[in-house]
């Protein structure tokens, strides 16, 4: 489907109110180091995953920093919006927590991008999907995978329930119900988060690796990352997922890999990327990774979101695609990966990824 100019001037002014801090990071770029040298200017339009907002928000600033005739304005709108606004030519890049599936990408259309081209993605945010949970009383929780997928499928509806009681000796538990709550909008880290149940639970979650949440399994529905977070923080007796930057001071779940109990971490979610594979039948500048969730290997939190960047290798527009390239090269760069890593807790990519992420970066055109 193509857009209109109106609806596209429409749908861009829209991103461009509810950017995150361009024009804060812009008046830090205006007198940042290297942004008088910069030869770059123009605005860039990007929309996408929620979980990369406070990254974003870091790389932003920074970029602005260094090219301080550059806006970029970027819309935490979720995943599955982020990628239909790219499709649609309304912003020039994406931001999503799963990589476009391989029928989405020969199906089509993506308007930003020139006939024929293909696309670049890339993962660029890696972080731990915590389970955030408020149970008065209880500081620490220990839960297994079969566990969780029976709390968030309703099977499991008390906490004091036996599966949960049997892994946290001494732990007060109460006579209460569970208030499962789940994301109300299509969102990558809800596929993130089910996908780990398919895979590590798959007698107690049979519905796969899905996007929008089954509506049969009941629980409280919040809009995006601080909607579940929110719900958690205020409810009672409460349990969700969210990305774990955005867990603040809510109790957190160890989730048992092998035969130990395993805490997110930066490092640990970082582990489990490097030790998995990149999906076969890909484009050369399609980066798509297979997260191995069923891995027992010691210190790897299992239950991890891989957000990723989105771009055309070849852009209708040639403004477009040399702001992509330098943005993309700011992000995964070591500066940027330190950056979203201090403001928002991910892990930074390896150098062995940041090799092969800068050599998808480097196609466009």
């Amino acid at each position: 489907m193509k857009f209109s100019p109106v609806i596209k001037t429409a749908a861009i002014g829209g991103i461009a109110v509810l950017a995150l801090t361009s024009c804060a990071a812009n008046e830090q770029g205006a007198g940042g180091d290297g942004g008088a040298d910069s030869s770059l200017s123009g605005e860039l339009i990007g929309a996408g995953a929620s979980s990369q907002g406070s990254a974003q928000e870091a790389w932003v600033a920074g970029f602005q920093t260094n090219h301080a005739d550059v806006t970029v304005n970027y819309d935490p709108t979720g995943s599955g919006a982020g990628r239909e606004t790219f499709q649609q030519g309304a912003s020039a890049f994406a931001g999503s927590d799963r990589a476009f599936k391989a029928e989405e990408i020969e199906a089509g259309p993506f308007d930003a991008c020139a006939a024929d081209s293909g696309i670049v993605e890339f993962p660029a945010y890696i972080s731990p999907i915590a389970l955030v949970f408020n149970v008065e009383g209880v500081d620490s929780l220990k839960l297994d995978a079969s566990t969780v997928a029976k709390i968030f499928s309703g099977e499991i509806t008390k906490w004091n329930d036996p599966a949960i009681a049997g892994q946290n000796e001494g732990a007060s538990l109460p006579d209460q119900n569970i208030v499962a709550v789940h994301r109300s909008d299509k969102s990558g880290t809800t596929e993130n988060f089910t996908d780990y149940l398919a895979a590590a639970a798959a007698e107690d979650w049979t519905v796969g690796a899905i996007e929008e949440w089954p509506t049969e399994f009941g629980g409280e529905a919040a809009q995006g990352t601080s909607g579940v977070v929110e719900a958690v923080a205020n409810g009672v007796g409460t349990i969700g997922y969210a990305d774990a930057s955005r867990a603040g001071d809510l109790s957190t779940v160890e989730i048992k890999v092998g035969e130990e109990y395993v805490a997110y971490s930066p490092e640990a979610a970082a582990a489990i990327v490097d030790a998995s594979p990149l999906e076969e039948g890909r484009g050369d500048h399609d980066l798509a990774v297979t997260i191995d969730r069923t891995t027992s290997a010691e210190g790897v939190y299992p239950i991890v979101l891989v957000s990723y960047l989105v771009g055309c290798e070849q852009y209708e527009d040639a403004a477009n695609a040399e702001l992509v390239k330098e943005y993309f090269s700011y992000i995964v760069s070591e500066e940027g990966q330190s950056t979203a890593s201090e403001a928002a807790g991910s892990a930074p990519i390896s150098e062995d990824l940041r090799t092969r992420v800068q050599t998808a970066i480097d196609a466009i055109q």
